[in-house]
């Protein structure tokens, strides 16, 4: 394995949803959210153009926790890595995802409270 390697996302964006929490079978608590982050631009004839891309995020133990202040609409940083996972339907057709598992979270913004805080990392379980 190549020791000079990054795989590291940093992210400024919105919630496209109120995150959803769930628990693994062994009790872990998790929870998804999607960012939506916005490209702006002008094109030939000088109208701004603007174009949306989503990102899916999962979040572990305290993440996950900590995620459930989170609302819609609201402004976070976030870092993390990538991850794929692959599947094998019924069909036996292949499936391939690509997710961010963040490491850290901190809310922007107006939404911001004075007493929420940046929250780091536990490490996921596999």
């Amino acid at each position: 394995m190549d020791s000079n390697s990054v795989n590291k996302v940093i992210l400024v964006g919105h919630l496209g949803h109120d995150p959803e929490v769930k628990y693994t079978p062994n009790d872990i608590i998790t929870s998804k959210i999607s960012i939506a982050t916005n490209k702006r631009w002008k094109d030939k004839k000088g109208e701004w153009k603007d174009r949306t891309s989503w990102h899916r995020v999962i979040c572990w133990r305290n993440l996950a926790e900590y995620s459930k202040t989170l609302i819609k609409g609201q402004q976070i940083y976030l870092e993390g890595h990538l991850i794929t996972r692959d599947w094998t339907d019924k069909d036996k057709n292949k499936h391939y995802i690509t997710e961010i598992v963040a490491e850290k979270i901190t809310p922007l913004g107006a939404r911001k409270k004075s007493n929420q805080k940046t929250t780091e990392k536990d490490e996921e379980p596999f």
